[in-house]
């Protein structure tokens, strides 16, 4: 089982990537996401790696991170969601903004993914929403997930505010993951969208 590879990138393509390891180029497939993180042809990157085996086929699927490759392994383990669903999944959807949209029963955010329709991602939601905890970290995911699931609105209502203001998806959850450790799971809207500003100005 290859978990990992680092090597120099040769090459690069709309889903894939060949990157040399010591002389031996692997032909890996990966996100869009992924692809624009790991750089272009000569740049040197480490990419975390599933491998998937069939009866007729054997590919090697590249990750930015291990809490996408961790992302990839829930989702195909729902039925109707293969590889290339999932790839697509994390293409449109950032790890932080899986883990929200899931945390919240969000299917709709899920389904803009190209190839998810409403009932696979309302299914996506449904298997994978009590798994959304032990897997999410960046960003202060794991804290928001655990609020959001318990039926804290402000949360993903804050996030929603910050990223209405311009920031990042990654800032804004980072921003408010510290606004709500610091006023605990009561606070309210207006006092988490200021504290999240505050933090998120430093």
């Amino acid at each position: 089982m290859i978990a990992k590879l680092y090597g120099r990138i040769d090459e690069t393509g709309v889903d894939s990537l060949v990157i040399d390891v010591n002389g031996v180029g692997y032909l890996v497939q990966a996100s869009a996401r992924t692809l624009a993180v790991l750089g272009g042809a000569g740049d040197f990157a480490t990419v975390f790696t599933e491998m998937l085996v069939s009866e007729n086929d054997q590919r090697l699927i590249g990750f930015a991170s291990r809490e996408e490759r961790d992302w990839f392994r829930l989702l195909i383990g729902v039925q109707g969601v293969g590889a290339k669903v999932a790839l697509a999944i994390l293409s449109a959807l950032e790890a932080d903004d899986l883990t929200i949209a899931i945390a919240n029963g969000d299917s709709a955010m899920v389904a803009r993914a190209n190839g998810v329709g409403p009932k696979l991602a309302s299914r996506i939601v449904n298997e994978l929403r009590d798994k959304v905890g032990a897997i999410a970290g960046i960003g202060g995911g794991a804290k928001l997930a655990a609020a959001a699931k318990a039926g804290n609105n402000n949360v993903s209502d804050a996030v929603a505010a910050l990223t209405g203001l311009g920031f990042k998806p990654g800032e804004a959850q980072g921003a408010v993951a510290l606004a709500l450790e610091e006023l605990g799971e009561g606070a309210t809207l207006d006092a988490l969208v200021r504290l999240a500003l505050k933090r998120a100005a430093k």
